[in-house]
């Protein structure tokens, strides 16, 4: 599926401006058809699954109790 600059950047959830750098650094790939910028989205699946990766253990950290106090005397 090709979508434009703004809903590219809508359906990765970041800024337009990011999505515009990485064209101008040609780490993505885009076309331009009748003066409008088209983007293949199928070239970030690699990357949303590896954000949802990376939210998820984020989220098994939130997650995860705070351990209790360890009483360690200084030796001072």
């Amino acid at each position: 599926m090709y979508l434009s600059i703004e809903d590219t950047a809508a359906y990765l959830e970041v800024d337009p401006r990011l999505i515009e750098r990485f064209m101008r650094e040609h780490q993505i790939t885009w076309l331009v058809v009748d003066d409008e910028v088209l983007i293949n989205t199928n070239q970030f699946e690699f990357f949303i699954k590896e954000r949802q990766k990376a939210l998820e253990e984020y989220q098994r950290y939130l997650d995860e109790p705070i351990p209790e106090d360890i009483d360690i005397k200084d030796e001072d």
